[in-house]
């Protein structure tokens, strides 16, 4: 037999099965919960005789199920906090920016309010559950947070979150590496770095030491060393949390730092899936047509390589360009010692501060440049569409490309 994913959201399932008085253990519907209900969110407004009612959608039922309920009813102050937030939000942007509070006498909501804030509502849930899916699906530590302020968008709908390359059929990223060094508190005499004819990349701080454009070297798997190994910082994740925010200015999404970030400090892999340069050309065409891609050059030896993270990759695909940059791209070698399948590391430039938006020059490997119509993405090294740069930077330089 074949099976297939399903495509539905296990709280779409759930409505379903209630809607048909269907029980389902294997998504929650027992007969014991098959009639409960739980507020999921609040739909409109209006008073009738005196009484405050609020339309509202249960949980794991469909939506010709919403009711008015009294407001006395609602056990749910956070549920009606977010529906005032949002109600006072649409009236202030409909009169310029002017902070309104609803006044007393308002019997019902325009079909305009009420439409907006069930669309703030469906992006809320949304915009947490890929939250979650994103905590779920990473191999580090840190937390990953997300937040819309700006707009209504909603997470990405052709992304899937990644730790590593994902190469394409016919491209090895693990290149059989079946040696490590015999070092027991590294860095020794024959540790990796020296081995491979280069200094040790960090110092006793693990903070990188060395200049731009040199490769770092770190253990591997057959290493005798530990996990403590400070030697072993990029294999070990970002050990920051992050947060992917919606920028205000017209650049999409953005990544900013929930904590401090010392100089010279590890803060995330790009990773993408790993084509060879002609397919990266081919793809190249057709983003030019969607306005969105992500294609780096992997050409530390060669170009024969590209990381394309426009549907597969990690939160560094949602990294903005700036001429001034707080990080830097530094090629990284680990289990594939292959010169022309660098791992890509973002390294910081100074001292970023805790709520401060991570950024990297999408140039400044010289192979890198954007045709992104809202500064999102990377595109192989042929220039097709010239980019105004909306970094903002003192030193910018007017154009992405």
């Amino acid at each position: 037999a074949w099976y297939v994913p399903c495509l539905a959201s296990l709280e779409t399932l759930q409505e379903l099965c209630r809607k048909e008085n269907l029980r389902c253990k294997s998504i929650g519907i027992t007969n014991r919960n098959l009639k409960s209900y739980e507020v999921e969110y609040l739909c409109d407004y209006k008073v009738d005789e005196g009484t405050e009612y609020y339309l509202v959608k249960w949980k794991g039922w469909p939506e010709s199920s919403n009711t008015w309920e009294p407001l006395k009813n609602l056990k749910c102050p956070v549920l009606l906090q977010n529906f005032l937030s949002d109600q006072n939000e649409y009236l202030s942007r409909v009169k310029e920016g002017k902070a309104l509070k609803v006044k007393n006498h308002v019997k019902a909501l325009k079909p305009a309010v009420a439409d907006y804030i069930v669309k703030k509502a469906k992006q809320r849930i949304a915009l947490r559950r890929w939250k979650e899916e994103l905590n779920r699906k990473k191999n580090h530590k840190a937390m990953i947070l997300v937040e819309n302020t700006v707009d209504l968008e909603g997470p990405p709908l052709d992304f899937y979150y990644i730790n590593e390359y994902k190469p394409a059929p016919g491209i090895n990223v693990i290149n059989g590496i079946t040696t490590g060094c015999e070092c027991s508190d590294c860095p020794a005499e024959k540790c990796c770095p020296k081995e491979a004819g280069f200094l040790l990349a960090y110092n006793k701080q693990k903070k990188l030491k060395i200049q731009p454009g040199l490769p770092i070297y770190e253990c591997n798997s057959y290493c005798r060393c530990g996990p403590d190994c400070p030697n072993r910082i990029v294999q070990k994740g970002t050990p920051y949390s992050l947060c992917i925010f919606r920028t205000n200015n017209g650049r999409g999404w953005g990544v900013k730092t929930l904590q401090k970030i010392k100089t010279n400090s590890f803060v995330m892999e790009y990773v993408g899936e790993v084509i060879t340069s002609e397919e990266a050309e081919r793809r190249g065409q057709l983003y030019d047509n969607q306005g969105n891609t992500y294609l780096f050059d992997l050409d530390y030896d060669s170009d024969e390589f590209t990381v394309d993270a426009a549907r597969y990759g990690n939160v560094s695909h949602f990294v903005n360009h700036s001429c001034d940059p707080n990080l830097q791209v530094f090629n990284v070698f680990i289990d594939n010692l292959d010169l022309r399948l660098p791992r890509i590391a973002l390294f910081s430039t100074r001292t970023i501060k805790a709520g401060e938006e991570l950024t990297f020059d999408y140039q400044m490997k010289g192979s890198i440049d954007l045709t992104s119509d809202s500064a999102d993405g990377l595109s192989p090294s042929k220039k097709r569409i010239r980019t105004v740069c909306k970094c903002g930077a003192v030193c910018c330089r007017g154009y992405l490309n």
